[in-house]
This record gives structure tokens, C-alpha cells and sequence, in this order.
């Protein structure tokens, strides 16, 4: 089955929460209730989710269906963003790196870095880096997600606090069209503002998809953040404020 980006979205709440609504996921994605009777509809005759009265619940043994799925959206464009960000990280830099799939792309780009110390609450990033000799590895503590392989809570957050960091490689599920950064998960949003506050640089990397996608949560704004890479052009009036607020932008197209 190929997901639309609502559907993978879908799959990613119910990996959080458990259990989804057709009325709750008609409103957070502004649609009618019929669309998300057949989103959940499709995902159920993929052995995805089991619907339920009034909505859908994660099958058992399927929580990490959603991140797996989202680790194919846009592959070719998360590598080309990914080698783009890895670049402006120097050799011998401290670096943390957050949950999520271009955050995974770009640990494999620093495959050959020289002199790392890469802080994540990653557990896939950690195993990436593994490969790399040159790199030391911290993994925060925390309670494990096992949709995505993330640790959050406050163990995260206090070990995050315990440092430093020259950059900091951050996503999002969603991007505002005022430029706010957005998430799912309460939990994963105070570790990524904590992460943002303890990084002399930050560095976003969020594909085109997150500009059609709608989450409750509010991260930071891109006015926080040093260097944003993706690979579609924004529009006019955000790349503006971008330009306004410092915000570098590195377009990555095809």
C-alpha cells in the first residue's frame, strides 16, 4: 500500500496515542469525516489499523508501521538534504541529533566525519553512527518510543541539559505557513525546544511534505533556527521572513 501523507500522519498518532477518531482527526486535519472514514478504511484492509466505533486502534504488533512507512517518503530528496547538511558540519564538532527520518539521512552523511561527539535520543541514529570510529557516541536516557526508536521524558530532557552543543540537526512533523515548527507528541516537543536551547546553531532538515501537514503542537518558530535545508522552495512570503529573521535557507531540488 502507498500512504498518502494524511494517511502516514494517521499512522504516526496512532502509534502515539493508540487510538484514533474520525471526529478528532477530521478537525486536526481540517477534512471531512468521510475522508478520514476512508483513510482509516484503507489502512484497516492493509492490516495497518483496526477500525472501531467512532474511529480506528493500533493492531498489536504493528506500532512502528508509521515511522517505517515515513522512512520512504521522499527518500531521494531527504538524501539530497541530508549530504547539504552534513557538509556545514565540521570536522571535530559536538552535534545532538533528534527522532526522525532526516534526522537518520543525515547521520549516514556523517559516515566519514572526523573527531564527532554526536548526542542523540536516537536510538537509530546511534546505531548509524556506530559504523563511524571516529565518533563518539551519548545516548540520552528516557522513556522508549517504540514507534520510532525515540527516548523522551524528563530523563531526556535533564541529560540534554548536561551539555553544550555546536549544532544541533533537528525535524518536525509539520511546518506552519507562519513559519512555526510543529509535532504530535508533547513529550518529543520539550526535548526538542530544550535541544534548541542548549545548541549554539540549529539545524533544520524537513522535506516538502511538512508544509501540508497539519500537528497541534508548536516546537519553535524558524525564526530560532540557524539553517534551514529542504527541498522545495517556500513561498514567497516565507521565505521572506526567513530572510528577515536570519534564517539561512538551502533549497536541495532535484
Amino acid at each position: 500500500m502507498s500512504l498518502s501523507f494524511r494517511q502516514s500522519d494517521i499512522l504516526e498518532i496512532a502509534s502515539t496515542e493508540g487510538r484514533v477518531t474520525v471526529d478528532g482527526l477530521a478537525e486536526r486535519f481540517g477534512v471531512t469525516v468521510q475522508t478520514i472514514r476512508r483513510d482509516l478504511s484503507e489502512l484497516a484492509d492493509a492490516g495497518k489499523l483496526d477500525r472501531v466505533h467512532g474511529g480506528a486502534v493500533l493492531r498489536s504488533g504493528v506500532s512502528n508501521i508509521g515511522y517505517e512507512d515515513r522512512r520512504t517518503l521522499n527518500a531521494d530528496a531527504k538524501v539530497r538534504m541530508a549530504k547539504a547538511c552534513a557538509n556545514d558540519i565540521p570536522d571535530g564538532a559536538s552535534v545532538f541529533m533528534n527522532i526522525g527520518t532526516s534526522t537518520e539521512a543525515v547521520a549516514r552523511q556523517l559516515l566519514n566525519h572526523k573527531d564527532l561527539m554526536v548526542v542523540t535520543n536516537n536510538t537509530n541514529v546511534a546505531n548509524i553512527l556506530v559504523e563511524n570510529p571516529d565518533c563518539e557516541i551519548v545516548v540520552a536516557g528516557g522513556v522508549l518510543r517504540r514507534s520510532d526508536g525515540g527516548l523522551v521524558g524528563n530523563l531526556t530532557v535533564s541529560t540534554i541539559r548536561q551539555f553544550k552543543f555546536d549544532y544541533a540537526v533537528i525535524g518536525c512533523s509539520a511546518l506552519d505557513p507562519d513559519g512555526d515548527l510543529l509535532d504530535f507528541d508533547f513529550q518529543e516537543v520539550h526535548v526538542s525546544q530544550t535541544i534548541i536551547a542548549q545548541a549554539r546553531r540549529t539545524l533544520l532538515v524537513a522535506d516538502h511534505s511538512k508544509f501540508q501537514r497539519l500537528a497541534p503542537a508548536r516546537i519553535t518558530s524558524l525564526a530560532e533556527i540557524d539553517g534551514f535545508y529542504t527541498d522545495q522552495p517556500l513561498t514567497p512570503d516565507l521565505a521572506a521572513k526567513c530572510a528577515e529573521w536570519g534564517t539561512g535557507l538551502i533549497v536541495c531540488p532535484d
